[in-house]
């Protein structure tokens, strides 16, 4: 009976399994292209295979974004004025962009990706180019959102995405805090920013479409020289005309001081000059298109508001 029973059991099991639907094969997920394709700030089409590994940046303001955002161990070369972080320093100096490349140490260290800045010239990029070379021209941002854009940019071409949202998202909650405390204010002090007193007679400032203007204005300042375009130089009689209420040195590291500025013919009657309101600055903080203009914007509004930054 039970060897009956048994052979019943597996033909009933052979006939199900006849009858059941042939199974279909299962397809091969396509595989996700890695290929990355962008326009740079010189309108040229920008095509990697995948994240750059061996970046050599050409600015210092490229050098500080590509550590922001976590991509410091894959930069191979960096010009010689980029600084900052301090392990920057442990990374080749390929020289300075304001002279000839050195084309045979770039090529030695076999970037796949060379991150150039305003500072270098259309001339620079094409030369590297004719070497086989990929270059992408980043354009500096004009203001604190595009350089937001530029970290995604420079995130993008390094494969460090998720990093730069994160770094993004504490800096817009740093401005919006900044932002908050000035709110309240009802008047702006008067700064004059001096970049350059190699002739004291004329010493240099920023104006119009600059950061610097930006960052002062949206730290509770006004510029005296934001009606003029660029980088003006104004005479001792235009600064003493304006009276600042403020005078910041961004060229505080070549010497100038609050005691030389005091020398000035008509300068020691300045308002900024009485009131001890002449103050040095790193003008690295603002002269650098990258994350640290919101360090720039903290530092300007503690200077100029100290009551609301307590």
């Amino acid at each position: 009976m039970f060897r009956k029973f048994l052979v019943f059991t597996l033909l009933l099991a052979l006939f199900i399994t006849g009858c059941a639907p042939a199974s279909t094969p299962t397809e091969a997920p396509a595989p996700v292209s890695t290929d990355i394709h962008l326009t740079d700030g010189l309108g040229r089409e920008i095509k990697l295979d995948g994240p750059a590994q061996r970046v050599i940046s050409l600015a210092p303001s490229n050098t500080e974004i590509l550590f922001a955002i976590g991509a410091g161990s894959q930069l191979v070369g960096r010009d010689q004025f980029s600084d900052y972080p301090a392990e920057a320093a442990g990374v080749t100096d390929i020289g300075s962009a304001f002279e000839a490349l050195n084309t045979e140490l770039l090529v030695s260290l076999k970037p796949d990706l060379i991150l150039a800045a305003e500072i270098n010239t259309p001339e620079q990029v094409k030369q590297l180019e004719d070497l086989g070379l990929t270059v992408y021209y980043l354009s500096n941002p004009l203001t604190l959102e595009e350089m937001y854009d530029n970290l995604k940019i420079v995130a993008q071409l390094t494969g460090r995405e998720s990093e730069a949202a994160t770094l993004i998202e504490s800096l817009k909650e740093r401005v919006a805090a900044v932002d908050e405390k000035l709110l309240p204010i009802s008047s702006r002090f008067s700064v004059f920013y001096e970049l350059d007193a190699t002739d004291p007679a004329k010493p240099f400032t920023a104006g119009k479409g600059t950061f610097i203007t930006q960052l002062i204005e949206r730290a509770g300042g006004y510029n005296i020289a934001s009606d003029i375009d660029g980088y003006p130089q104004l005479s001792l009689e235009q600064v003493v005309a304006a009276d600042p209420a403020f005078i910041i040195l961004g060229d505080a590291r070549y010497g100038v001081s609050a005691e030389t500025i005091a020398q000035r013919p008509g300068w020691e009657n300045l308002s900024a000059v009485k009131n001890g309101n002449v103050v040095p600055f790193n003008d690295d903080l603002v002269s650098r298109p990258g994350p640290r203009l919101v360090d720039a914007l903290e530092e300007l509004a503690k200077l100029l508001r100290p009551d609301l930054f307590q």
